[in-house]
């Protein structure tokens, strides 16, 4: 052995910092010795590629992730790409659970103590990825101001049918475990709260971040954070439009009808014999999962708000739906803030619904809604469907900031945008035990995923409108540093902070800037889902 590598041995024992700032910057963990990079055009220190879980493969698919093997010899340069997981295309492969951090150049040594964000991706519970370039996604945030200084960590997580495959043969198994995309997720949590110091961070001070089916995996962290025997390991969180889908059981008969569905189309069904198909499904090629999660997927496209793929009620991670948990008030998380935008609803309803004539099997007529809402929510009475209709279909609407709608493509959106994203970030908001937020992206077309424009990737918008920027990326960071999206406030005192939700307002972004709006209608029409929230379920 040489002196260096004796060096590097002693630094994995010992788990310890092993370079200071630098060009390449280098963490010694109890499992390996990882090589950072610094880049200049960026002000950045960053480590794109560190495993974090053991590979999900054989017997090890549709399980909880495993310890992350041992990394011998020189350090690991963690320079490099890695793959997304498996998921709509032919893209990915199962050894994907790696996770990339970076943050303004810190010395090691020092031991500093930043704040840490951990960010998940969206994508339907269906596809995502977490690997980054230079600039990283989400720079822009860091970027707005320099009074805001932490460490941004990115991770992978399964999805599809390996991240989310329910069924009671899934919880009958000693070795395969429901949600496993969650609990990759929570994995990471739990690698911030053993390894994140040596990174310069505190892991005392986490908060979890995403948009879409990132902010409704963050809404799942939220539900177990602190709960039902599940360790507390951040203590903010911010859900940007979070798509939070129905929340069946694990063995319900929409669950187990999946599970089926899986097992034929791969030819892993042996029935009576459930054991048997698990073991089919751990061993059977990829791409078969692969393709079979696409067909599963794409036959519940207009009729349900899941996609098919997305979290289940386990009875260990997640034990309750998430109104069923604002009902009891137990929540341990203390700063929550939820976003959503004014037309999202919209990108996820037929089309036809806009349409004189028909569209795949839609148009815009009263029937053609009805046949969409009664599709979209299937447990609902017919007596439950009329209600709904009574308060989304008055031949004149509006919301807190639609003045006027009157189309059943308007009304569907709205539908969907307050059971599957509005709504969920409201009532995750609301039960914040010290401060929760709520605000609406209203700036045209305030369609899904359309504010991520002024926060995700570095473009000219933000420098055409710098109030908008500035007010929303600088609220952002402030709550990301804070807790207090008002504290590190970068827009002057013509532009209005973002209220607490406990003052009956919120946030409104606009296309010259801010308000605060009144909450009226949609607490009324989320009282109501809440009401009929277990005939859904969410």
């Amino acid at each position: 052995m040489t002196f260096s590598s004796l060096i590097v041995t002693l630094l994995l024992g010992l788990g310890v910092i092993a370079s200071t700032t630098g060009d390449s910057p280098q963490v010694s963990l109890d499992y390996g010795f990882f090589k950072g990079q610094y880049d200049s055009t960026y002000n950045l220190s960053y480590f794109r590629k560190i495993p974090f879980a053991a590979p999900p493969t054989g017997e090890n698919r549709f399980r909880a992730p495993q310890p992350p093997l041992k990394i011998t010899g020189d350090p690991y340069d963690t320079n490099q790409d890695f793959d997304m997981c498996p998921q709509r295309t032919v893209n990915g492969t199962e050894d994907c659970l790696y996770l990339g951090l970076f943050s303004r150049p810190w010395d090691l040594a020092k031991h500093t103590s930043r704040p840490v964000l951990v960010v998940f991706y969206g994508g339907a519970f269906i596809q995502g990825s977490a690997a980054f370039t230079m600039p990283p996604s989400s720079f822009p945030v860091l970027n707005v101001s320099s009074i805001n200084d932490y460490v941004v960590i990115y991770a992978n997580y399964r999805l599809n049918a390996f991240g989310f495959l329910p069924g009671k043969a899934i919880k009958d198994s000693s070795t395969s475990d429901l949600n496993p995309g969650l609990l990759d997720q929570q994995y990471v949590l739990k690698w911030v709260q053993r390894h994140i110091r040596h990174f310069g961070g505190n892991p005392q001070n986490v908060t979890i971040w995403g948009q879409s089916a990132g902010a409704g995996s963050v809404i799942a962290q939220v539900l177990a954070n602190g709960r039902h025997g599940q360790p507390k390991l951040f203590n903010k969180a911010l859900a940007s439009s979070p798509f939070w889908p129905k929340t069946y059981k694990y063995n319900a008969p929409q669950a187990e009808d999946i599970f089926t569905q899986l097992a034929n189309l791969t030819g892993c069904a042996r029935p009576n014999h459930a054991g048997k198909t698990l073991a089919c499904l751990k061993s059977v090629d990829v791409q078969k999962i692969r393709d079979a999660s696409l067909i599963i997927g794409a036959s519940h496209s207009w009729t349900t708000s899941s996609y098919t793929w997305a979290p289940v009620i386990d009875e260990t991670f997640l034990v309750e739906t998430l109104t069923d948990t604002v009902n009891s008030d137990s929540l341990s998380t203390e700063f929550v803030w939820g976003m959503y935008n004014s037309h999202e609803g919209q990108s996820f309803v037929p089309p036809g619904l806009d349409s004189a004539v028909l569209l795949n099997g839609f148009n815009s007529s009263v029937a053609s809604f009805h046949q969409w809402l009664s599709g979209f929510v299937p447990g609902l009475s017919a007596k439950n469907i009329g209600e709904v209709e009574s308060l989304y279909y008055p031949a004149e609407g509006s919301t807190e900031t639609i003045d006027s709608y009157n189309t059943s493509y308007v009304r569907a959106g709205l539908v969907y945008r307050d059971v599957v994203l509005a709504c969920p970030a409201y009532w995750i908001a609301s039960a914040a035990t010290k401060k929760g937020y709520l605000g609406e992206y209203t700036i045209s077309p305030a369609t899904h995923g359309s504010d991520t424009i002024y926060w995700n990737r570095i473009n000219s918008i933000q420098k055409t409108n710098p109030v908008v920027y500035e007010g929303y990326a600088g609220a952002f960071a402030s709550f990301f540093q804070t807790g207090d999206s008002n504290s590190h406030k970068v827009t002057n005192t013509s532009q209005p902070g973002v209220p607490e939700l406990h003052t009956g307002n919120e946030f409104v972004v606009e296309d010259d800037g801010f308000e605060h709006v009144k909450l009226v209608q949609l607490k009324k029409r989320c009282d109501f889902w809440r009401r009929l929230a277990r005939e859904i379920p969410v």
